[in-house]
């Protein structure tokens, strides 16, 4: 087999050859750093065989010094560590799931009746997860039979992993899947893992959360375990450093001193806005009216309850109702807007046009709902009421490039304003999608030819579009070196086909526009 390494050099290696092969081959130093493999971009288990089909693939070695690929692995092996840990010291609870995350790692733990856990007990729980630690224990991976890996996880009455397994089949029609043991302790996942656990050199328990199973207030409420884990213990404290810089910066402290805005129980995931802060909420609704009709935009209002039909020819009722709020009133089952999009579309559809019309560009800062689980909501940044400075573009094909250029013109115009730099990032197609592949194609070719004929620079995030269309999406780091995201251009082909909106061409025939979805602030909330 041959692979490409990241020098342009190349490797050859036995049909059978492991990652851990691949790494001694290099050399000795690497093989002794080597934490896991990537090849043609997908992270591999050092003790697996590579793939051996196809031409010449890309490999590299992933080390400690491999940024966030190895980060994200140590992390994953914490977090199993974690679960190792509190299946010993907490006989009877029930495991969920563990990933990595950004900047660390959780665990969801459902333990028996009577017995719960707090922030107090972590020092016990971090003295077992040294043990394992120290102990060197190796993450073997072995893949079972679907039948086997239910017996297992029955007999030890871990039902959510039985349910878990129960829905692969269902969904993938899979007939084995992995499980991975260090120790005493064995999990169903997918990998990949570090050799061993000693390879975790620094890590931290945070804290301690509630979590619906699969984020559903009708399922069981577990214990979320938050932690982080790092290659030093310098790095761990720089880390633990930077969020006290943020506790002592949190915007739900500082809002209600400063007498900005405060909460309440009586209106879960919503801000009461006092004076003062809705004169600064005011003020930027004001500058993006502002710049927004310097720049031909015209605002609209729609209404804010929707029949369900609406939602239907969206795609949102099939795709997103778990996240709205959703009523019934003389038997018909209607919707609170999570968003402006569908509003504006039909709005649009409603008086006919002509290719002399467009562009045509609705702004609406409009109130939203979202649905979020009450464990996900956190002050401003993840609310449940808020608004946007929204638009909607419905431009001819010829008149994509200048719409987003325009738009994003406006967006650096606007961050300037605020002296905010920000980074790019494009968005491709999800798996859950509407609208056939041809359009996805058109899509993303168009919003890709915007920022290459700007000369901008853009990091691709894979299959995270939207569920109608492929993204521009603005991020900016914070003085703690957190980003965010801001605003986001997207391009839509398939709400004007299921909305079936046209105009009337040169030619005297009707024609299909193309919508953009726009938003540059994005929430008022959030941005302040």
């Amino acid at each position: 087999m041959d692979f490409e390494l990241p020098d342009g050099s190349r490797l050859s290696l036995p049909k059978e050859a492991t990652g851990a092969d691949a790494a001694a081959a290099i050399g000795p130093g690497l093989a002794r750093a080597a934490l896991a493999v990537k090849v043609d971009g997908e992270l591999r288990d050092l003790a697996r065989r590579l793939p051996a089909d196809g031409g010449v693939k890309r490999l590299e070695i992933v080390t400690d010094r491999s940024g966030a690929d190895a980060l994200e692995l140590i992390r994953h092996d914490a977090a199993h560590v974690l679960a190792e840990a509190v299946t010993e010291l907490y006989p009877g609870v029930k495991i969920s799931i563990g990933p990595p995350i950004e900047n660390g790692f959780y665990y969801d733990f459902d333990f028996p009746d009577g017995v719960s856990l707090s922030e107090g007990e972590f020092d016990r729980i971090e003295a077992r997860m040294r043990e394992h630690i120290n102990a060197d224990e190796p993450f073997v991976r072995e893949e079972l039979p679907v039948k086997d890996a239910l017996a297992h996880f029955r007999a030890e009455g871990q039902d959510y992993k039985v349910q878990l397994i129960n829905d692969l089949v269902r969904d993938q029609g899979v007939e084995t899947v992995s499980l991975y043991t260090n120790g005493p302790f064995t999990d169903l996942c997918r990998g990949p893992h570090a050799p061993s656990t000693s390879r975790i050199k620094a890590f931290k328990l945070q804290s301690v959360a509630g979590a619906y199973w699969r984020g559903d207030a009708a399922n069981p409420m577990l214990t979320r375990v938050y932690g982080t884990a790092f290659f030093s213990a310098q790095e761990l404290a720089d880390f633990l450093e930077l969020l006290e810089r943020a506790r002592a910066r949190d915007h739900r402290k500082l809002g209600p001193q400063l007498g900005l805005f405060t909460f309440s129980d009586v209106a879960t995931g919503s801000a009461f806005w006092l004076p003062a802060g809705t004169e600064v909420y005011n003020s930027l609704v004001a500058l993006s009216r502002e710049m927004g009709r310097e720049r031909g935009y015209t605002e609209v209002k729609t209404p804010l309850l929707y029949d369900s039909s609406l939602w239907k020819t969206s795609g949102h009722w099939e795709k997103y109702r778990k996240e709205m709020f959703v009523t019934e009133s003389e038997d018909r089952a209607m919707a609170i807007k999570p968003m402006n999009c569908p509003g504006h579309a039909h709005l649009y559809s409603l008086r006919p046009h002509s290719y002399r019309d467009l562009p045509v560009r609705y702004s609406e800062p409009g109130l939203l709902h979202r649905n979020e689980p009450s464990g996900t909501l956190h002050g401003l940044l993840r609310v449940r009421h808020f608004a946007q400075d929204d638009a909607h573009i419905f431009c001819r094909e010829d008149q994509i490039q200048h719409e987003v250029h325009a738009a994003l013109e406006f967006a650096f115009a606007t961050y300037r304003v605020f002296g905010i730099d920000v980074r790019l990032e494009f968005s491709t197609r999800p798996e859950q999608r509407i609208g056939d592949d041809a359009l996805w194609d058109l899509s993303e070719a168009a919003l890709m030819q915007a920022l290459e004929d700007q000369g901008l620079d853009y990091d691709v995030n894979p299959g995270d579009g939207a569920f109608y269309g492929p993204k521009i999406d603005m991020h900016m780091t914070d003085s703690l070196d957190r980003s965010w995201q801001l605003g986001t251009i997207q391009l839509d082909y398939n709400f004007p086909e299921r909305f079936d909106l046209t105009y009337t061409g040169a030619d005297n025939s009707e024609h299909r526009p193309v919508m953009i979805h726009r938003a540059l602030m994005g929430s008022y909330e959030r941005f302040i």
